[in-house]
């Protein structure tokens, strides 16, 4: 008997982890040994190469918001192994994920290396703070950090290179066509409904990314 999830009509709806573990068997012992609570020597190799992290928060309506944070490699500092030190910089001052942790200080982060295929993941609780040392131990081009993100690491893992591996994400011969994908600029056109000729629009983005990137 079928039923209908998210207005589509499916065979069954998964309702319980018992129900999910009849038909996706327990994690074997490597996988379920990986956890950690802290960052240990190798997690601080692979944090001190990555120069790119996404950071997962919680809205206060318990929706979820991601960004990206990039910088040359390193800049997300390990303070102390339990302590990461993540630079704010420049943008367009939406500031969701600032705003996120300040009503819910839960985090969760995933650090990826360019050519490398593993990952690793940390959850934990954030903290949004303004220190002029810390801010200058962050700086890139001789201009320090703005804001700083803390975060308190809870669990540490590795996560396995499956989804790279698949997507060939750093193979450029398996990357598809972009000749139809859409611009920035394109897509704040169609969801601000705005009348503003698209050239226009590309220029302004474009200058504001060149002259605010630090």
């Amino acid at each position: 008997m079928s039923t209908t999830v998210f207005g589509q009509e499916v065979a069954h709806r998964i309702g319980s982890v018992e129900e999910l573990r009849q038909h996706v068997p327990p994690p074997g012992r490597l996988p379920s040994g990986k956890v950690i609570d802290h960052v240990d020597e190798t997690a601080g190799r692979f944090i001190a190469a990555s120069p790119l992290v996404v950071l997962a928060t919680r809205r206060a309506d318990g929706g979820v918001d991601l960004t990206p944070r990039g910088d040359p490699a390193g800049f997300v500092k390990v303070l102390d192994s339990k302590t990461l030190a993540i630079p704010d910089r420049p943008g367009n001052n939406r500031m969701d994920n600032i705003e996120n942790v300040l009503t819910d200080g839960a985090i969760g982060l995933l650090f990826m290396i360019p050519g490398v295929d593993d990952t690793v993941r940390i959850s934990g609780q954030a903290a949004i703070v303004r220190d002029e040392k810390l801010s200058e131990q962050l700086a890139v081009d001789g201009r320090p950090a703005g804001l700083v993100t803390l975060v308190r690491v809870q669990r540490l893992l590795s996560h396995c290179p499956k989804a790279f591996m698949r997507s060939k994400a750093w193979h450029p011969e398996a990357w598809p066509d972009t000749a139809d994908v859409p611009s920035l600029a394109e897509m704040i056109k169609a969801h601000c409904a705005i009348d503003d000729p698209l050239p226009e629009l590309e220029t302004y983005i474009d200058n504001a990314n060149r002259t605010t990137l630090y």
